[in-house]
C-alpha cells in the first residue's frame, strides 16, 4: 500500500480536520459517513410525520444546532459532526452540507430550499484524484444572513453579518457584511444601510 504521507502520523482524519489532503475511502471516515447517512435518512423519514419527534435524530446526527433552530427534511450531510447551527436559525428543504471541513452556520440565518455548502476540495493532479486524496477548506455564515433558494457556497467562503445572497448565486470568495451579492459568481449589488431607528 502506497505511503502518501511519508513521517506524518497524523490519522486521515486529522489531517481532514486541517484541511490537508487525506484519503477519503480511508475506513474511519467510511464509518463515520455511513453513521451520518443512516441518521440523515431517519430524520428524513420521520420528519413529515411529526418534526418533533424527529429531532433527537438531528442533534444526534450534528455537532450542535440550538434549541430554537429548525431544519426542514431532507438533509444531507457527509458527517454532520462538523456542523454547527445558531440560533434563530431556519433552513428549508434540501440542505445539502458536505462538512468534510466544519461549517459553523450562526443565529438568525434564513435558508431558502437546495443551498449547497460544500466544503470539499480536490487536486488539480490527476493522479492524486486517482488515488482518492482530496481537501476541504471551513465555511461560516454569519449571523443574520440570508440565503436565496439554490445558493451554493464553495470551500473556505465566509459570508459577513447581515448580508444576503441572492437565489441561485454560486458563491465563490468571502462575502462582506451587509450587503447583497448575487450571480455566478456572486459579486456585490449593493450594501444595506443601517436600520433606521430614529422615531
Amino acid at each position: 500500500m502506497t505511503d502518501f504521507f511519508p513521517g506524518d502520523t497524523r490519522t486521515n482524519r486529522e489531517r481532514m480536520l486541517a484541511g490537508d489532503l487525506y484519503i477519503a475511502d480511508d475506513p474511519d471516515l467510511e464509518a463515520a459517513s455511513k453513521r451520518a447517512a443512516r441518521l440523515a435518512a431517519e430524520y428524513t423519514a420521520a420528519y413529515p410525520a411529526n418534526p418533533d419527534a424527529a429531532r433527537p435524530l438531528l442533534v444526534e446526527l450534528l455537532g450542535s444546532i440550538a434549541p430554537d433552530a429548525h431544519i426542514r427534511a431532507p438533509l444531507y450531510v457527509d458527517y454532520g459532526t462538523y456542523i454547527t447551527v445558531g440560533s434563530g436559525t431556519f433552513i428549508n428543504y434540501g440542505l445539502t452540507a458536505l462538512d468534510v471541513a466544519p461549517i459553523t452556520i450562526g443565529d438568525d440565518v434564513q435558508m431558502g430550499p437546495n443551498v449547497q455548502l460544500l466544503t470539499p476540495t480536490h487536486p488539480i493532479d490527476p493522479e492524486q484524484r486517482r488515488n482518492k486524496l482530496e481537501a476541504a477548506k471551513p465555511i461560516v455564515i454569519a449571523n443574520n444572513v440570508w440565503l436565496g433558494g439554490g445558493v451554493i457556497v464553495l470551500p473556505g467562503v465566509t459570508i459577513g453579518e447581515n448580508s444576503i445572497v441572492g437565489a441561485g448565486s454560486v458563491v465563490t470568495r468571502d462575502v462582506p457584511a451587509n450587503c447583497v451579492v448575487v450571480g455566478n459568481p456572486a459579486r456585490v449589488l449593493r450594501s444595506i444601510p443601517p436600520s433606521d431607528t430614529s422615531a
